[in-house]
């Protein structure tokens, strides 16, 4: 092309319409569906001049934009340079009778398959419309942007677009248009990599399938062994009824052992890393996949135990609410006038549940804190030192606050025999094992001796290696060997 698509005044920096220049670029739209219609307002805002390209353009216009024109399709390719091909992938053959009029110009593929098609087909969607088209340049661009998020603009959805052409000139022109929409383009290679973009909508929380079943196995494991003590022992022991539990007391007993051996999750593949860099001696050989995919998943499992921690704490508000809690405190009451007690007090257990409050109260406002500085708002305002304070050293804390709440809430309950039911320890017991050990191993990397050595091997040091340096000492410089 003579003169470039885009003009640089077109747009301001923040995305929005700046001073157009006199010669309005045109841009053409096959299609007359949500998102065609989105595209075309998103177009004529970013002050383009859109022409529409419909079987039915009388009964499709009042459903685009004023400024947009909307016409056939074979008046609507003659004069833009660049025009948008949004439609399903069967329709594509419907367009061969325009072969001629699209020749040298540049085609955007916006499709998206489904999940059955993208098995089905083993070339993509752009790769077909560039084999029907020989003489166009494809270009696959805007596939992972919804309707909504063009027509509310960039800022309440993803402002990545994945792009991807074997044509060079062509991918620039479309990067240009990204940007003067208010996006940001990604260059994704050629057009081999239009299935690997046309299978990102079709992901599901790929990095949260693990975190989501490692934290439903073990609810449905806490469930079940909550059901067997509190539901189950009374029934076959006693005869009791207890079913009535099932729906807030066993959920809300499950809740916080689900959330805190969650929380210990986070932090002891940290330990096992360091326990390998400090057997191993160097930091340069990589962890085994297992450990390595364990480290990735720290942020979804974190946040999954933030989420049961919370309904836990929703839950237990709930919990004076229920009908059966009022019947126990009348029956209490029943029996204290039968039994001619006028005062009934436990300084102890009064300590217990007041220290108990209030270590959970603190270990879930650290764990909401955690939360919050996951999100990309406020990560992005961080700087790294923040950000690591705040998910390591903070996170080691919510922990420890976590751990103590437990203990509180136990006491003495895990020496009484009353409490083994059918032989099988207190729940709280068996969530205990893992945060120990973590807390207990943190103790120990800060033992001079162990801590200096970690720091060496992170600071690039190996035992048998190429690097050997001793750390400063007050204030005065490393001195640092290399021996080849």
């Amino acid at each position: 092309m003579d003169k470039p698509l885009i003009s640089h005044h077109l747009v301001d920096s923040d995305g929005s319409l700046a001073e157009a220049s006199s010669e309005v670029p045109k841009v053409g739209i096959l299609g007359s569906g949500d998102f065609a219609r989105s595209l075309a307002t998103r177009l004529v805002g970013s002050g383009f001049s859109v022409v529409v390209g419909s079987r039915n353009p009388k009964r499709m216009a009042g459903l685009f934009p004023s400024a947009a024109q909307v016409t056939l399709q074979e008046e609507a390719v003659g004069s833009p340079e660049v025009i948008f091909v949004a439609m399903f992938r069967e329709h594509y053959s419907t367009l061969c009778g325009l072969s001629d009029q699209l020749a040298g110009k540049i085609l955007v593929d916006v499709s998206n398959p489904t999940e059955q098609e993208h098995l089905q087909h083993h070339q993509s969607n752009a790769e077909y419309l560039a084999s029907l088209f020989p003489t166009c340049a494809v270009v696959k661009a805007f596939n992972v942007i919804s309707a909504w998020t063009l027509q509310s603009g960039p800022r309440d959805g993803n402002r990545q677009v994945p792009i991807c052409s074997d044509q060079p000139e062509a991918k620039r022109t479309v990067l240009e248009m990204v940007r003067a929409m208010g996006f940001t383009p990604v260059d994704m290679g050629s057009l081999a990599s239009a299935r690997e973009v046309e299978a990102m909508p079709l992901r599901l929380f790929p990095g949260w399938k693990v975190p989501a079943l490692l934290a439903l196995g073990l609810f449905i494991f806490f469930y079940a062994y909550n059901f067997v003590r509190d539901v189950l022992e009374p029934y076959v022991q006693e005869g009791k009824n207890k079913f009535y539990k099932l729906p807030v007391f066993v959920v809300n007993t499950t809740l916080p052992c689900v959330a805190y051996v969650l929380l210990s999750l986070v932090y002891l593949p940290g330990v096992l890393a360091a326990a390998l860099q400090l057997r191993r001696g160097t930091k340069y050989q990589r962890f085994p996949d297992w450990l390595d995919h364990w480290l990735q998943h720290r942020k979804q499992i974190g946040l999954l135990s933030f989420f049961c921690a919370a309904l836990h704490a929703l839950y237990s508000l709930c919990l004076p609410l229920r009908r059966s809690h009022r019947y126990d405190l009348v029956n209490l009451a029943v029996k204290q006038v039968l039994t001619n007690k006028s005062h009934l007090w436990n300084e102890e257990e009064v300590w217990r549940m007041e220290i108990y409050l209030s270590l959970g109260v603190l270990a879930l406002g650290m764990l909401s804190l955690l939360a919050v500085t996951s999100l990309p708002s406020i990560a992005n305002s961080l700087n790294w030192r923040e950000f690591s304070f705040v998910q390591s050293t903070l996170g080691f804390v919510a922990l420890v606050l976590s751990t103590l709440h437990t203990l509180t809430y136990g006491w003495t309950r895990a020496f009484e025999e009353s409490r083994y039911k059918f032989f099988l320890p207190p729940t709280f017991t068996l969530t205990l094992l893992v945060p120990c050990v973590i807390i207990l191993a943190k103790g120990l990397f800060l033992l001079p001796c162990i801590s200096r050595r970690l720091t060496k091997i992170r600071r690039g040091w190996e035992k048998d290696g190429s690097v050997r340096f001793t750390l400063p000492v007050d204030h005065a410089l490393a001195q640092k060997t290399s021996h080849v």
